[in-house]
């Protein structure tokens, strides 16, 4: 069992599988011209595999994947199928571009839950976010998830000058769907031009879908980052991620592994272990993984004072989102 020097129980594994995308999100990859990593840096089928199987004997009981866009990754339907193999359960993240490519895949890799990132309901915004004319394809594909039986929540970064005017109507979906709405306050990484004056924080957000609908606070579950609420008489719920506002380290129960197999035990964290170069030496993971576990830092990966409006995102170290991992 993975257990840090604060007592937090580890065993939910995100992986991720690529760190290309086919969107250019403008807070996670704004760079259209962003250079990759060449595929002999990633892990490959084997090793994600081998590795796994580790974190499974270490008490991991639950496995994300993520990328970049994961569904880019040409080996994704592989790499589910042997995954889907341990006793874990798996769960995706995705722009859902290509969603429809994968069904059976999903499926049959026992695949319930999808988070879908989507930032905006209209197509002229979502082309200015994503720089991307996809918005079609992809609610298209959020309602073929929906037909399929899949649980799908929507993740939504609270943008500046964006969420203000559709927050209302991210809740007003949830009417008929039943689709869980996250709204995630903006977190800074490299590259993505924060400042805490770009937080649109929960709080606000919560007063502006109060003034317009009844609604009532939902029980949220153990490790849960996200504060959960349904508005009366709709089938699906809504939530916020107040990453920067209220933190939720207390409990928190998940590590990262990046697509070139580098080990990540918080988000936020400037320390990584490099797992993938330690396995292609022949040399044992073990000892890395249970070192960056026991090494988390308290709260947000010990780069944060009380404050975040008193944050310097010029002097964080950290990768961008792209290079992380969803």
């Amino acid at each position: 069992m993975l257990v840090d020097s604060h007592k937090r129980l580890h065993d939910y594994l995100r992986i991720s599988l690529t760190d290309s995308c086919n969107f250019r999100c403008q807070y996670c990859m704004p760079n259209e011209n962003i250079q990759c990593l060449p595929n002999n840096h990633l892990m490959q089928v084997d090793e994600i595999e081998q590795i796994a199987k580790i974190f499974v004997d270490l008490g991991v009981n639950k496995i994300r994947l993520t990328g970049g866009e994961p569904l880019v990754r040409k080996e994704f339907p592989e790499i589910l199928h042997r995954l889907s193999k341990l006793p874990v359960e798996i769960s995706l993240t995705t722009n859902a571009v290509l969603a429809h490519k994968f069904i059976a895949e999903l499926n049959a890799g026992g695949v319930r839950s999808i988070n879908v990132s989507l930032d905006t309901l209209n197509s002229e915004t979502f082309k200015k976010i994503t720089k991307r004319d996809q918005f079609q394809k992809v609610w298209d594909n959020i309602l073929l998830l929906l037909q399929e039986g899949f649980r799908v929540k929507i993740n939504t970064v609270a943008i500046e000058g964006v969420i203000e005017k559709e927050i209302l109507d991210f809740v007003a979906i949830t009417k008929n769907l039943p689709l869980h709405v996250r709204m995630i306050e903006f977190m800074p990484f490299e590259g993505n031009h924060w400042n805490s004056k770009k937080v649109v924080t929960a709080k606000q957000m919560l007063e502006w879908v109060e003034s317009e609908y009844d609604m009532v606070k939902l029980k949220d579950e153990p490790h849960a980052t996200a504060k959960k609420y349904k508005a009366i008489g709709h089938e699906g719920t809504f939530a916020f991620i107040t990453t920067m506002t209220e933190h939720f380290c207390g409990d928190c129960n998940r590590m990262r592994l990046t697509a070139d197999g580098k080990m990540k035990n918080c988000l936020f964290g400037s320390e990584e272990m490099d797992l993938l170069g330690t396995l292609r030496k022949g040399k044992d993971i073990i000892p890395l993984i249970k070192s960056s576990v026991i090494r988390k830092h308290a709260v947000m990966g010990g780069q944060f004072g009380k404050s975040y409006k008193r944050a310097d995102a010029s002097q964080l170290k950290n990768r961008s989102m792209i290079k992380i991992g969803g």
